[in-house]
């Protein structure tokens, strides 16, 4: 059935591996000529898979997106192979995807929490870098009709800076993506980065006011909430990292929604913000894989994640596609009612 054509942004959280679930995701928008991209704001592996995309959106439209995003993850799965972090015998025999029981990854896991990466990693090596200069032309990147925005963190000052097409370079989003617990802070014209998902995971305000999209879908990989209360040490650093990294989105979304609530609507900047429709894909089947799984990419893992994303994407589409371009699928003014 055709449809008119809707403009919309997408906003990409990061979350390791599991940013193959934010693949499968875009994998099934993709396929709806009608969706129509204005831009992307993306964060760790958030910003690889915004990066990948507008790329291959570039060289060969929504087919060359999809083909780039899938050579993407499986070279991202072919190193992972050679890694020492792989799942043990006993994850293998009870059908877990974590490493929690791998003796290479309790090591790593100890001594990051000890040791310095500047001390672990006197080479300063990053297993992506290669993969990302395999993926992206970014040259041509740079003038693809997608407009991008990659968060990194300033290491020197804690704010958020934000990268756009002519400025991302393979630095940039290794930079979005460092963890400071692993790697070394990455280096761009003189400023130290670690990953964006410290000040923006994703950051939502460019995408309002740069692009000409009234409807912005978050995919969201990181858990909001978790009914148990977290006892064990590995569970409670888990849902520590969980907060830290929604924490940003959660506050320039109420940002968002107290604009909303106090702007003109009758023109200029005011405009922008009271006519942003908001929209949300997330999988509760992703709050059911703990912290390591993020650092596991074998084939299986990624593509399992993959097709839960496809899965949700139409789910999606299937109870909210009347709603794009009318109205908001998500409540933003029902946050503030959480302050």
């Amino acid at each position: 059935m055709d449809r008119d054509p809707v403009l919309i942004d997408l906003a990409l959280q990061g979350g390791g591996s599991h940013g193959a679930f934010a693949w499968g995701v875009l994998d099934r928008l993709l396929e709806e000529p009608w969706l129509k991209i204005a831009g992307i704001s993306g964060t760790s592996a958030g910003a690889m898979n915004a990066a990948v995309l507008a790329d291959g959106w570039t060289e060969g439209g929504a087919q060359g997106a999809r083909a780039a995003l899938e050579k993407y993850w499986r070279l991202v799965s072919r190193a992972a192979a050679f890694s020492p972090l792989q799942r043990s015998p006993l994850d293998r025999l009870m059908g877990r995807w974590s490493l929690d029981a791998s003796p290479a990854y309790i090591a790593f896991d100890l001594m990051s929490r000890l040791v310095s990466p500047y001390n672990l990693n006197p080479l300063d090596l990053h297993p992506l870098r290669d993969i990302l200069a395999a993926s992206i032309d970014f040259e041509r990147l740079a003038r693809s009709p997608i407009k991008l925005f990659v968060t990194a963190t300033k290491v020197r000052t804690g704010r958020g800076r934000i990268f756009r097409n002519a400025e991302i370079t393979a630095d940039v989003l290794l930079a979005s993506a460092c963890l400071p617990t692993m790697f070394r802070a990455i280096e761009i014209d003189g400023e130290a980065y670690w990953d964006g998902g410290f000040a923006g995971n994703p950051t939502i305000t460019p995408l309002v006011r740069e692009t000409d999209a009234h409807d912005s879908i978050i995919i969201q990989i990181n858990p909001t909430e978790r009914p148990e209360i977290p006892r064990s040490a590995a569970d409670i650093l888990n849902r520590l990292n969980e907060i830290s990294f929604n924490s940003p989105l959660a506050k320039e979304l109420r940002m968002i929604a107290l604009l909303r609530q106090v702007v003109d609507p009758g023109g200029g900047e005011g405009a922008r913000w009271a006519e942003m429709r908001a929209h949300r894909i997330k999988s509760d089947l992703l709050a059911e894989y703990g912290a390591s799984s993020k650092l596991n990419a074998e084939w299986a893992f990624v593509d399992a994640l993959r097709r839960e994303g496809r899965r949700a994407a139409g789910e999606f589409l299937d109870r909210h596609g009347d709603d794009l371009g009318k109205r908001s699928t998500t409540d933003l003014d029902a946050l503030l009612a959480e302050c």
